[in-house]
């Protein structure tokens, strides 16, 4: 079951994949090419910064754009 809550500053890998428009698998591999880096959670319910998402949100829709 996912986590439905983070701690202050942080989101869920629900609400990042949200967040990001992408599924489970692109997160992870996400995680694994270190572009996106886990901030808390446990190794099954990671957390992510917010700040890192939206860094990333922003970088993803550049290049969308360009």
């Amino acid at each position: 079951m996912e986590q439905l809550y983070a701690r202050p500053g942080h989101l869920t890998a629900a609400q990042t994949r949200e967040a990001l428009g992408i599924s489970a698998g692109a997160l992870r591999m996400l995680v694994h090419r270190e572009q996106l880096a886990r901030s808390g959670g446990t190794e099954r319910h990671p957390q992510f910064a917010v700040a890192d998402v939206t860094a990333l949100a922003a970088k993803r829709q550049q290049r969308v754009v360009a």
